[in-house]
C-alpha cells in the first residue's frame, strides 16, 4: 500500500473555509499535538510555494529572530 500522506492531508483540508483553516491551525498549535506536525508541515509549504520573496524573508526573519 502506498500512502502519500501529502496529498491525503490537501485533500483533508482543501475545502475548508478561511474561519475552518484559521481554527486547524490556532488548534494544533495551541495542543501541541504531535500528530499535527505533518498537517501543519503541508500548509506551510502551500504557503511558500505561493507566497513572494518579500514575505518570504520576512517569515525567515521572524523564525530567526524567535528561535
Amino acid at each position: 500500500m502506498n500512502l502519500d500522506l501529502r496529498q491525503a492531508i490537501l485533500n483533508n483540508i482543501k475545502n475548508k473555509s478561511e474561519e475552518q483553516l484559521m481554527d486547524m491551525v490556532k488548534t494544533a498549535i495551541e495542543d501541541h499535538d504531535e500528530k499535527t506536525l505533518p498537517g501543519l508541515g503541508v500548509i506551510f509549504e502551500v504557503i511558500w510555494q505561493n507566497t513572494d520573496e518579500q514575505i518570504k524573508e520576512s517569515m525567515i526573519e521572524t523564525l530567526s529572530k524567535n528561535l
